[in-house]
């Protein structure tokens, strides 16, 4: 029953998102939109990995950025028109961030997950680095891909709706994941990885299919987002921030679930993009950012989605406990005044 609820209040918010450009055209909000579908996908991607499997990665920045440059350079090298066709290029630089979390996963998932952490931030910086040095990439000057010459209102419309169907392909995909038998073996390795490979389970090949899916979907939401704000500079595509934003997201919403990640990014990236509009200050919202971990930490440590469950859950055993007290036991009668339980029991029967 909670989970038929849980699920048509999604869709419904899933509806109302598609609704979005329809029903308030401005561009400012349906900007805020882009960005927040963009994060609602890349949260549930990286969910996808270190929810499921524990190991917390802070480097999906190389995955976002790879997806930003890939589709700018194929584009620029194409000399494709600045139309919508360039979109086509999304899934194709999800690939190719796909092909980049082999190498880099066969190094990472060798390690268990306290060193796992550090060398994905490692990796990370090699990359920036790398985005700051090669030519292709256009180093520190950056690149510009092709930007499309439409106007009005409706500028932001076909940005909006690819990460929509971005954001709606990754909600099914990780959660087909989360309910089949690959899912299992990443849950398995999350509560005991030398337990689930001694009971035969292929650890690194789970890890590395697992790393490479979030990396695609990562790769994704990069290219939709060089694409959208028509530059791509290396601070800007490999952003630091960018691995720890989607993991608050995730941690804030509950780190392992399905809605989780998308209720983390859908309250926190509109507060960004909010104080950054309205204020002028890049930086604020991470101090906002800081003091709700800190929050959640003290006072949610599981996150929003499985503290609800944990009040609901309590709300509903106290009520139960309460209707057992008013209630008479199963068995007893009431004669007048009086409980069947406190007289002699009548034997019926054959004696």
């Amino acid at each position: 029953m909670v989970r038929r609820i849980g699920i048509g209040v999604w869709s419904v918010i899933f509806v109302l998102l598609a609704l979005v450009p329809v029903i308030e055209g401005n561009p400012t909000f349906t900007s805020i939109g882009v960005f927040t579908l963009i994060f609602m996908s890349s949260a549930s991607a990286w969910n996808g990995f270190s929810g499921y499997s524990g190991y917390i990665s802070l480097g999906n920045g190389v995955f976002y950025g790879t997806g930003a440059y890939a589709l700018t350079v194929i584009a620029l090298d194409a000399h494709m028109a600045p139309s919508g066709d360039i979109f086509w290029l999304v899934p194709l630089a999800g690939l190719i961030a796909a092909i980049i979390a082999v190498p880099f996963g066969f190094i990472a998932l060798r390690v268990r997950r306290h060193t796992f952490v550090v060398i994905t931030i490692a990796i990370f910086f090699v990359f920036q680095l790398l985005a700051y040095n090669f030519s292709f990439t256009g180093g520190s000057a950056g690149l510009l891909p092709p930007t499309p010459n439409w106007v009005g209102n409706t500028y932001n419309d076909p940005f909006y709706y690819v990460a929509f169907a971005v954001l709606v392909f990754t909600v099914l995909l990780f959660w087909g994941i989360r309910r089949s038998r690959f899912g299992l073996h990443l849950l398995a390795i999350r509560d005991d990885e030398d337990r689930a490979r001694g009971l035969g389970v292929k650890v690194l090949r789970i890890k590395m299919l697992g790393f490479v899916l979030s990396a695609f979907v990562t790769g994704m939401g990069g290219a939709i987002f060089a694409f959208f704000i028509g530059q791509v500079y290396p601070q800007y595509a490999f952003d630091p921030v960018f691995g720890i934003t989607v993991a608050l997201m995730t941690f804030f919403g509950g780190i392992g679930t399905i809605s989780g990640p998308l209720l983390g990014a859908l309250l926190l990236e509109p507060i960004e993009q909010y104080l950054t509009i309205q204020y002028s200050v890049g930086s604020l919202y991470l101090i906002i950012y800081g003091a709700l971990f800190l929050l959640v930490i003290l006072f949610m440590p599981r996150g929003l989605v499985p503290t609800i469950g944990d009040w609901r859950r309590f709300v509903r055993v106290h009520l139960a406990q309460r209707r057992e007290k008013v209630l008479p036991a199963k068995g007893d009668a009431v004669v007048g005044d009086d409980v069947a339980g406190d007289v002699p029991a009548v034997t019926t029967g054959m004696q």
